[in-house]
């Protein structure tokens, strides 16, 4: 594959960052400019992988880092497509084409993609998800009442900072259609091929966090041949006006290693159980916080936003830790078990796992059929319900239970009968997530219906990863009840 770096020598007063993967990255004048704008350096102070450094201690990697990678990545998949405009272009802001356009809004939505992020990601995230709005924000946002979900952050960060020092005024000063790059980021922009680069089973977030991930994990699952792949990537028409992306066939192994090594790393690393329960544990504690109203709603963080209430840039790992801290030490938590999981949060105490033949972690067969997944769920939530109904009865309101029951899928890909079922259409080659591997002929075909690949008879499975903790006193009466393995 031809260098993609080998003439970007021959520009003069380039900025360049340094990034522990791929080395020097060149970036233009308006991505130094989001960059270095408060909304993109909180990214610094919000960690990738939540509360794993608790077990990988080396896994100290922020958001920052890895938004700056997926957008070499992206670049990287872009021209490797051929759909790349040359750096002359690309670093002009005064180039306005259809293609340069493109490629230059690909590289911002890659930038862009995670600039809602909450603190300690996906923890924080989903508590806020799970709470929904609440009218005891502070500020409404009139017209507003989104899903409390990072991406949803993000996007209204992106439309709605025309000010100094905003994204929307410094992306409008040259020339960038925000709702686009907005759009591209959500995965549904009239470019399929923009949506497949930012949203499908190999695209240029996961082809960055997985190797960002084991480098500072330590962990080896996340390792794939990213060079092979990037040299083998291939568009084809998609029909409708669409143009799509896919692999050559003599690639065909090194793509089915990459969603091997995503599941892998789904399974050892952020389903890890001895990092994961730190995760539900703030989970549990911010949905806590804001029940009652002790940390901002997601509406005061809209008003913050849109009022460059700098309140908002700090709004990051830091804050979280830091409301624990003080909510203890002022006593402002009634609640024994809210009380007692912020100390264990705050000084790495982990709480016991429960063990019981319904709990145990197994591998389910589930290709557009549920059934077996949902019958196991309504049978540990009966078990959990019992449980509960015996610490109620027998304990001192002091015994409590903890239950992650996952609702992302640990999947290698979504199997050929799921793709049929949530087709959007009649041809499945414009389906945005599943790999498309082209033959010699130019002709496209999905991963998971070819007889030669291992996908078409793993993509159907589900590592089902069901946890339960509960505290010591938890654990002991449930013991003395005769209720555990």
């Amino acid at each position: 594959m031809a260098n993609p770096t080998k003439n970007r020598k021959q520009l003069r007063n380039t900025h360049v960052i340094y990034d522990v993967l791929y080395g020097f990255i060149p970036i233009t004048d308006w991505e130094e400019k989001i960059i270095n704008s408060p909304f993109f350096q909180r990214l610094r102070w919000v960690k990738q992988l939540g509360f794993a450094n608790y077990i990988f201690p080396g896994a100290e990697h922020n958001r920052f880092a890895h938004v700056i990678g997926v957008m070499h990545s992206m670049d990287q998949m872009v021209r490797a497509l051929g759909l790349a405009v040359p750096d002359s272009e690309l670093f002009d802001p005064r180039s306005k084409s259809p293609a340069a356009m493109l490629h230059k809004s690909l590289r911002i939505a890659a930038l862009l993609h995670d600039i809602g992020t909450f603190p300690f990601s996906h923890a924080i995230d989903n508590a806020y998800i799970r709470h929904g709005n609440d009218s005891r924000a502070t500020k409404r946002i009139k017209g507003k009442d989104l899903p409390n979900s990072h991406e949803h952050l993000g996007s209204y960060i992106i439309k709605n900072t025309n000010y100094d020092g905003g994204l929307t005024q410094i992306l409008e000063h040259y020339g960038f259609d925000v709702q686009m790059i907005s759009k591209i980021i959500k995965g549904d922009s009239p470019h399929l091929i923009a949506n497949q680069l930012m949203h499908s089973d190999l695209d240029a977030d996961r082809m960055d966090y997985l190797l960002r991930d084991a480098h500072y994990t330590g962990m080896k699952y996340g390792q794939f041949d990213r060079e092979y792949i990037l040299a083998n990537l291939q568009t084809y028409d998609a029909g409708n006006n669409q143009l799509a992306f896919g692999v050559r066939e003599n690639a065909l192994h090194a793509v089915e290693d990459f969603l091997i090594a995503r599941f892998s790393w789904y399974s050892q690393v952020i389903k890890n159980q001895g990092s994961a329960k730190f995760d539900i544990m703030a989970t549990y504690l911010a949905e806590a916080f804001l029940e009652q109203n002790l940390i901002y709603q997601f509406q005061d963080i809209l008003g913050m936003v849109k009022e460059r209430d700098e309140r908002f840039f700090f709004f990051n790992d830091i804050y979280f830790m830091n409301r624990c801290q003080e909510l203890r030490i002022k006593k402002l938590l009634k609640d024994p078990r809210t009380a007692e999981l912020t100390e264990m949060l705050l000084f790495r105490k982990a709480p016991k796992t429960v063990h019981h033949p319904l709990f145990e972690h197994r591998i389910l067969k589930s290709d557009g059929d549920d059934r077996e997944k949902t019958r196991l769920v309504a049978q540990i939530r009966d078990k959990v319900e019992e449980f509960e109904h015996v610490l109620k009865r027998y304990g001192t309101g002091k015994e409590w239970l903890l239950v992650d029951l996952p609702e992302k899928d640990v999947v290698f890909t979504r199997g050929l009968a799921g793709v049929i079922k949530k087709r959007s259409g009649d041809n499945l080659y414009r389906e945005r997530d599943p790999i498309k591997v082209i033959s010699k002929s130019g002709k496209p075909s999905l991963l998971v219906e070819r007889d030669n690949t291992l996908m078409k008879h793993l993509s159907g499975f589900i590592n089902f990863i069901p946890s339960v903790y509960a505290n010591d006193s938890a654990l002991a009466l449930l013991n003395a009840r005769g209720l555990l393995d």
